[in-house]
């Protein structure tokens, strides 16, 4: 599932708007990369936890001459399940019906009392 995929799976769940749904995935993003890069950690609790990660700085090597190069240190984005979304995946569980959908209303046909029509 891509980006687009994504917003359009949202749209029909929720019954906004694909730019309204398109604006918040992105803020939603948005704000997961800024708290990254300032080295918070984000818990969605049953879903999981993005973190920033350390690496050390290591020796590799160049696989064309198999010359011996030097890694730098990096920080790097992570992502550690969550024990419902682990569940989910692998079977054990149901995924929970989601209940916050704000779906308009099915318009409701009336008839005056009196003037029903016959068949």
């Amino acid at each position: 599932m891509n980006r687009a995929e994504l917003v359009s799976d949202i749209a029909d769940i929720t019954g906004q708007p694909k730019t309204v749904v398109s604006g918040a995935v992105n803020a939603i993003l948005h704000s997961i990369t800024g708290a990254l890069a300032r080295g918070e950690k984000i818990t969605l609790v049953g879903f999981g936890t993005f973190e920033r990660r350390t690496r050390q700085a290591r020796t590799g090597r160049n696989p064309r001459t198999l010359a011996p190069l030097r890694i730098p240190a990096s920080r790097v984005p992570a992502f550690r399940a969550g024990q419902e979304l682990k569940e989910v995946v692998d079977g054990r569980s149901r995924q929970k019906s989601w209940s916050g959908a704000t779906k308009p209303a099915a318009k409701k046909t009336t008839q005056k009392a009196g003037k029903a029509k016959r068949r």
